[in-house]
């Protein structure tokens, strides 16, 4: 089965894949020929909401071109399972999201999703399965075009544990939810976020 990725660009989305997807809403197709992401970020409306996609008979060779002009920061982290079956969401930068973080040099995905956690909100993960999905989504540092891998994980902890949002993160809270609260977090959080919660079948 041929690979498909996502790349979220602000609130755009660049598809990259062997045919058009079968969805309602309407979708931009690119030329592959000669195809710049630079080009195509610079110009792109950074405040549109537009779906692009570039369909090419293989689509993970298409995407490593496409990883060979950017900067690739690699990120991992968790969505946290107590034993009330609550999930663990953080509130950060006036919007919902899940406890993640940079790689540091010489660790491991698995070890940094599992850090990143504990160190965001307060808890002790008590086991780690295993990859959920990738994300990838792209912004710009110091002139570079970043494009940031994010590993996710499906956890769990012993008991319903307290949570100490980590403030100096920018973390405003930590909290448990239910598969039935999640209302707020998907009216106001990022799709990569909704991709890792629609994989994990909670929404």
């Amino acid at each position: 089965m041929a690979q498909k990725y996502r790349i979220y660009i602000n609130d755009n989305t660049l598809f990259i894949a062997d045919m058009v997807p079968k969805q309602i809403a309407k979708i931009q197709q690119l030329e592959t020929e000669g195809f710049d992401f630079v080009t195509f970020y610079k110009n792109l409306k950074k405040a549109g909401k537009k779906d692009y996609i570039l369909v090419h008979k293989n689509p993970k060779e298409l995407f490593s071109s496409i990883k060979k002009k950017l900067t690739i920061i690699k990120a991992a982290g968790g969505l946290v399972e107590n034993a009330n079956g609550e999930f663990l969401f953080i509130f950060r930068n006036k919007r919902w999201d899940l406890p993640k973080g940079k790689v540091e040099k010489d660790e491991k995905l698995k070890k940094t999703a599992i850090r990143e956690v504990e160190e965001e909100c307060g808890v002790k993960i008590e086991k780690r399965d295993a990859l959920l999905c990738k994300t990838y989504h792209i912004y710009e540092l110091n002139g570079k075009v970043i494009l940031k891998r994010t590993n996710w994980y499906r956890m769990l902890v012993k008991g319903i544990p307290k949570l100490i949002p980590q403030k100096e993160e920018g973390i405003d809270k930590a909290v448990w939810l239910s598969s039935t609260q999640l209302a707020p977090v998907v009216k106001n959080t990022f799709p990569s976020i909704m991709d890792v919660l629609e994989t994990a079948k909670i929404a």
